[in-house]
């Protein structure tokens, strides 16, 4: 098995190495271009990123957005010179990074008017490690060293000049510590051709106009306070429609798979995280204890402790097996302020969760069938593309990982069987997993490609023990259940931000806050427009009366602005024959009978069409 894993490792590492190595060479290039404009720059570091690279520096003098441009044009310049240089037929070695070790009073010297690169030196030194540079453009006007680690292309010649481009300036503490200086960090796409480049360019300017904060403020779904802190959004009400819509489908849908749910508390007395392992592994995520009769209480982070307590709260039979245990429970954890970022990163969540206690020999199974479920829910919201990652142990910090090696082992392995048996794509991280178990991310991309982690899921062999959980088994012994940890709609907040920026806004008709909007041409339709509200309404219909003053043109842009799934315009022609005029999101459809138009949205509420 531990072949295997390797195996598939190192195949998803070597796909990815190339296009890693350019954008970390990439960066080298911007780091030439920035001192042959600038000489005075003291360069950092300047790793490769998702989609990118960057580099952080410290200028003489404030650099601006349009400075990006030259600084671009010059990065394609040298390294037009570099590939020239080398198809002369000369001994220059321009376009390859040429690799020394030196020792530390070299690297000293070498870099002794840059106190960032001097603090580097002294800590690899430190660690005892080799002090590497590379240099790149030897033999050229603009040759360039630097100290590196590795990892670059193996011929700067093959990099497509049109395939990069910079993208914006930032600031950024040096080695990410406040009390240190700001430096500057400019960014940069790169992908291994133009033609993705430009994909990915026009998919971040679509992403722009469906980002979720602004969409959020436009069409009044959410808030936040600072009043009331940061990372805690408010729910206004078209907001927390859909929001208990959601809620509500997954209930509905969690019972018919065999769900039964609960209710636990939102705070407990700190021994109960000490026995997860989550204190003091987790400390930091936590907010503050808060002190009660001498004993420290902590909101909670996560709902499985007190599931796992809801399971030991009598003797279990294996008859009773597989216990599937859901709540949709509030959970708040202590995220850095710097990484909270609209409803995608909050510290108050609440979160479509589920523990499932199941036999070992029947977990591969049940995993299976969380998977299953995961489809559904993205097939309904017209989730096509999207995939699983499996993130095993760090071998390089094994320490962290609580529980014995053959529960690891066989919980690695039950895992992947069940990942396999999906028949989802997936892949495998040498890292990443929980404290106690392996952990596997679906992640979703939205309707313009955009990637987001929509759940994680684990199959856990060690909570059972630590929380000495026990079931009698048919043949009349206590024995310890595999648990499934599983959350497909991940947390309201997270998960909603992805609809909203999947739809653009435009939910479907059973998620939409407002599922009509009447507009009465004129005062002299109001009677009929408020008896036709009122019998929407009466068939559960969402739906809100324009009765404003403005023009029918207005009030028809308006509502379409509010992208609200169906206007329904009334005229005298409407009152006349008992009808109403529909204008969707497609355009005027024409007049209907009043009963047409409810059977043909109670429809498309009840089938979830998209």
């Amino acid at each position: 098995m531990k072949n295997e894993i390797d195996a598939q490792s190192e195949a998803a590492q070597a796909a990815s190495s190339t296009i890693e190595h350019i954008r970390h060479s990439l960066a080298h290039l911007l780091a030439t271009a920035t001192v042959s404009i600038y000489p005075d720059t003291l360069l950092t570091i300047g790793p490769a990123v998702e989609n990118g690279f960057y580099y952080d520096m410290d200028f003489t003098a404030p650099l601006k957005d349009a400075d990006l441009p030259v600084l671009e044009q010059k990065m394609r310049d040298i390294l037009k010179e570099w590939t020239l240089a080398n198809r002369k037929g000369t001994s220059v070695d321009a376009v390859h990074f040429l690799h020394k070790e030196v020792s530390i009073n070299e690297a000293r010297a070498l870099f002794a008017n840059n106190p960032y690169k001097l603090e580097l030196i002294e800590e690899i030194n430190t660690r005892g490690e080799k002090i590497t540079l590379y240099t790149v453009g030897s033999g050229t006007s603009h040759e360039f060293t630097d100290l590196c680690r590795g990892g670059h292309c193996e011929d700067m010649s093959t990099i497509d000049p049109k395939s990069f481009t910079l993208t914006r300036i930032a600031g950024a503490y040096w080695r990410g510590d406040e009390k240190n200086k700001m430096l500057t960090r400019v960014y940069g796409f790169a992908f291994a051709t133009e033609a993705e480049l430009k994909e990915y360019t026009n998919q971040i300017e679509e992403a722009k106009k469906r980002d979720h904060r602004v969409l959020g403020e436009k069409l009044n779904l959410f808030c936040f306070d600072e009043s009331i802190g940061k990372g805690l959004p408010l729910w206004l009400p078209k907001g927390n429609i859909i929001k208990e819509q959601l809620e509500e489908w997954a209930k509905d849908t969690e019972k018919k798979w065999g769900y039964q749910r609960v209710t636990t508390p939102i705070i407990t007395k700190e021994n109960l995280f000490y026995t997860s392992g989550h204190l003091p592994l987790y400390k930091e995520s936590m907010y503050a204890p808060i002190q009660i009769e001498d004993e420290n209480y902590y909101i909670k982070p996560m709902n499985c402790p007190f599931h796992h307590k809801i399971f030991s709260a009598r003797m279990r039979s294996y008859k009773e097996l597989p216990l599937r245990v859901a709540e949709y429970g509030w959970c708040h954890r202590y995220e850095d302020s710097g990484s909270l970022f609209g409803l995608m990163r909050v510290r108050g969540m609440q979160m479509n969760d589920a523990h499932i206690y199941v036999q070992k020999e029947k977990a591969v199974d049940e995993f299976v069938q969380v998977i299953k479920l995961h489809e559904y829910y993205y097939k309904t919201l017209g989730i096509k593309n999207y995939e699983m990652e499996l993130a095993l142990r760090d071998p390089n910090k094994m320490d962290k990982y609580h529980g014995n090696e053959e529960d690891w082992k066989d919980a690695e392995r039950m895992t992947i069987e069940a990942m396999e048996k999906s028949g989802v794509p997936f892949t495998i991280a040498q890292e990443g997993a929980a404290f106690y178990g392996p952990k596997m991310d679906f992640q979703i991309y939205s309707s313009i490609g955009r990637a987001f982690t929509a759940s994680t899921n684990q199959l856990d062999l060690y909570m059972g023990k630590a929380f000495e959980l026990e079931y009698v088994d048919s043949d009349g012994v206590k024995k310890t259940p595999a648990v499934i940890h599983r959350a497909p709609l991940g947390t309201h907040e997270r998960f909603i931000g992805f609809l909203i920026e999947h739809f653009g806004g435009a939910f479907p008709v059973w998620l939409s806050p407002v599922q009509v909007k009447i507009v009465p041409i004129g005062e002299r339709q109001m009677e009929y427009a408020t008896e036709l509200n009122q019998t929407l309404l009466d068939a559960n219909i969402r739906v809100e009366l324009d009765s404003s003053n403005e023009g029918l043109g207005k009030k028809i842009r308006s509502a379409k602005q509010e992208m609200i799934p169906y206007v329904l315009v009334i005229g005298d022609k409407e009152i006349e024959s008992k009808t109403v005029t529909i204008e969707s999101r497609t355009g005027n459809e024409g007049s209907v009978s009043v009963e047409a138009f409810l059977e043909r949205i109670q429809k498309e509420i009840k089938e979830k069409t998209l």
